[in-house]
């Protein structure tokens, strides 16, 4: 390269040239660049905003009017104290649940803890069994095994005081409020005995009680099995399993499941009920949230031989959600006879989320479907037998369940003010049972053999003869 300049030419005077023509080149590559980033960039914003993509921004926009409003109420509203932030954010937060549905709950932390409890079938108490009689609140029983048996109480007490608070007029609803506290506290409970006419206090401590929510356990004439479920908890699955033994040892040929008045529980429970009647892999239910892809199947996973035997379900307008879960897999394949009347029809799922300061949200995020697609959702079971009763007589029933202790009818109408009822639902699904069994026993018999015919045909009758005259 000659490095040379010519005669008055500077050096390097062409190189400078191209070099500034390029930066402006540069300079106007990457401003062109720029406006047409930006062009896209406001283009996808836009894009994205009527997508939905920037749904932060709309909860920032809402939050903020929330707060907007409840600053205004807090700063302007005339009783200072109803007011407070706390106190109008916590109603502002039922009003959002209270506007979706029946189902969907924010519970405060008192109303969350009792959830827990009622799920887990496990709360911290003394162990008994109460009602109210002739307005006082009296023992029913105490629970086998409890801290109040070992205590000595004894059914037909009555509870006159606890913890030095005389009871006038108190709700079953507050004597249990006031009996029940966290295991291993102490607690002063006043009686009156009837039998010995004398009142005695004892100081019981609180243990961890677990209830059963599969009750009544028994074989009826005619070795038809029963069994009562009451709610659908963590431990209704083995309770079920374990009442299923009971009856099979008492050699139970049918059996009885009792779903009235089940309000329901948990989704996991109501397919623990249903399995054993189901082969491994088939769908018991399945639920579907707002996106195709939520959908989740419940199968039976139980290598176990399915039962066959005859069932009867019983459910009324008082059975809802888990209860109908089970009614309606069990009718959905055939499996059961459904006996009663319309399920109460609650064919969501509710979904528990625990929040800040020990409170929670009850949220439905799906509904159910039985095994052959059928929703039950405001709709509910309809029974293949239609058995209705009064609300009165379904009382009664209840109450006579309740109390089988109370064996003497006459004993039971001066307790409780009627005679016994007749459960004609539990007399229905027992005569389906019946029928069936005659059937099945038909079915199982040998077929009688048909007489052999014969060869000969058969002589013509003679003619008569006509009588002399």
């Amino acid at each position: 390269m000659n490095l040379e300049a010519q005669p008055n030419e500077p050096i390097y005077k062409p190189r400078r040239i191209r070099t500034v023509a390029n930066m402006v080149k540069r300079i106007l590559t990457i401003a062109l660049g720029v406006v047409l980033g930006s062009c896209v960039a406001m283009g996808v914003a836009k894009l994205a905003f009527l997508w939905g993509l920037f749904s932060d921004r709309d909860l920032e926009r809402s939050s903020e009017y929330v707060r907007e409003v409840l600053q205004l109420v807090n700063e302007n509203y005339v009783d200072e104290k109803a007011a407070q932030y706390s106190a109008i954010t916590h109603a502002a937060i039922h009003g959002i649940a209270d506007s979706l549905d029946p189902h969907t709950e924010f519970m405060e932390a008192k109303d969350y803890k009792q959830l827990q409890e009622d799920i887990s079938s496990e709360f911290g108490g003394v162990g008994i069994q109460i009602e109210q009689r002739k307005g006082r609140v009296v023992v029913v029983t105490p629970i086998s095994g409890g801290p109040s048996e070992r205590a000595g109480v004894m059914r037909g007490d009555e509870i006159l005081s606890i913890d030095g608070q005389k009871l006038e007029k108190s709700s079953v609803d507050f004597v249990v409020g006031k009996l029940r506290g966290k295991p291993k506290t102490r607690v002063k409970i006043g009686f009156f005995r009837p039998s010995t006419k004398k009142d005695f206090e004892v100081t019981i401590v609180r243990e961890t009680i677990k209830t059963e929510s599969v009750r009544d356990v028994q074989l009826l004439p005619d070795d038809i099995g029963y069994l009562q479920i009451t709610q659908f908890t963590e431990r209704t699955g083995d309770e079920f399993i374990k009442a299923l033994n009971k009856l099979a040892e008492l050699k139970a040929s049918a059996l009885v499941i009792d779903l009235r008045n089940n309000p329901g529980g948990l989704l996991d429970a109501a397919v623990a009920v249903a399995e054993p009647f189901f082969k491994k892999g088939e769908i018991i239910v399945y639920t579907q949230g707002r996106k195709p892809g939520d959908r989740e199947d419940y199968k039976a996973e139980s290598d176990e031989t399915p039962i066959d035997v005859p069932v009867a379900v019983l459910i009324n307008a008082g059975s809802a959600s888990a209860a109908e879960i089970v009614a309606g897999a069990l009718k959905d394949t055939n499996k059961a006879v459904i006996v009663g009347e319309r399920s109460f029809g609650k064919g969501s799922v509710q979904s528990i989320f625990k929040l800040k300061n020990g409170e929670g949200m009850r949220l439905t995020t799906a509904r159910y479907y039985t095994p052959s697609g059928v929703t039950i959702h405001e709709k509910g079971v309809l029974p293949n037998v239609e058995v209705v009763m009064t609300p009165e007589d379904d009382q009664n029933v209840r109450l006579q369940r309740a109390r089988r202790d109370v064996k003497d009818p006459a004993e039971f109408k001066e307790r409780f003010g009627f005679e016994p009822t007749e459960d004609r639902q539990l007399q229905a699904a027992m005569d389906v049972l019946r029928g069936i069994m005659i059937l099945d026993e038909r079915k199982a018999q040998p077929a009688k053999a048909e007489p052999a015919a014969t060869d000969k045909a058969a002589a013509p009758a003679k003619p008569a003869t006509p009588a002399k005259k």
